[in-house]
């Protein structure tokens, strides 16, 4: 018949088997891309597991604290189950903390070029506790620094736009402008035409040709120089 200590102890090694296999699924990230759905199926199995083992420390710690009523067991052996349960718990908790910063890596590559999600994660390895604290509020405030210059640049890139579209608005208007011009100046030479039409009919010959011929480009000299004038 198991005792009820041997029993803990299976279940803490079936516990710290499952912390390894997360330990090397977290490894095993560096050889998929940084981003993508088969990395986000990686990281949900690592949070999963996660979860899971978190769940088994807190059922260990609950046998443990019963164990004494069920068992006789030294003081020194409890100490040192303790102190595997907090060993483990430790490791468990430095594993989610450097899950939570290679998802913090993988959202900071979206605002331009920053640290890689292996270089967090080797920076974050063999951190203690404290460490793994310092570590993360480091990059939330490189995160934040990010977006302010995001900001920045969305800012510029409106101002930018706004001045584009007074540019266009002014050009359009020229361009009307221009169109109008072209329109008087059309009705004035079609008038002119029809002037000299009427006066070549009164007057025959070479000599009143000739005339006419040179007040027709000084008239159309002059309708030029209006033209220009009001451009």
């Amino acid at each position: 018949m198991t005792t009820p200590s041997a029993s803990w102890m299976r279940e803490f090694n079936e516990a710290s088997k499952l912390g390894d296999e997360i330990n090397g699924m977290i490894s095993g990230k560096n050889s998929l891309a940084a981003s993508g759905p088969e990395t986000q199926r990686h990281l949900s199995a690592i949070r999963r597991k996660i979860t899971i083992l978190r769940t088994k420390l807190d059922i260990l710690q609950s046998l443990l604290s019963e164990l004494p009523s069920k068992q006789p067991a030294t003081g020194k052996e409890m100490n040192q189950r303790q102190d595997m349960l907090k060993n483990l718990s430790m490791k468990v908790n430095q594993m989610a903390s450097i899950l939570n910063m290679s998802s913090a890596a993988n959202r900071e590559n979206l605002l331009g070029p920053d640290k890689k999600t292996d270089d967090i994660m080797n920076k974050a390895t063999g951190l203690n506790n404290h460490g793994l604290v310092g570590f993360q509020r480091q990059i939330m405030k490189e995160q934040d620094q990010g977006l302010e210059k995001l900001e920045e640049t969305v800012i510029s890139t409106k101002h930018i736009a706004l001045a584009v579209n007074e540019e266009l608005s002014l050009h359009t208007k020229l361009l009307d402008d221009l169109d109008e011009h072209v329109d008087v100046t059309n009705s004035r030479l079609q008038m002119v035409q029809r002037k000299l039409a009427y006066l070549n009919k009164r007057t025959k010959g070479g000599c009143s040709s000739l005339i006419l011929l040179v007040i027709a480009i000084v008239i159309l000299i002059v309708v030029i120089f209006q033209l220009f004038k009001h451009l």
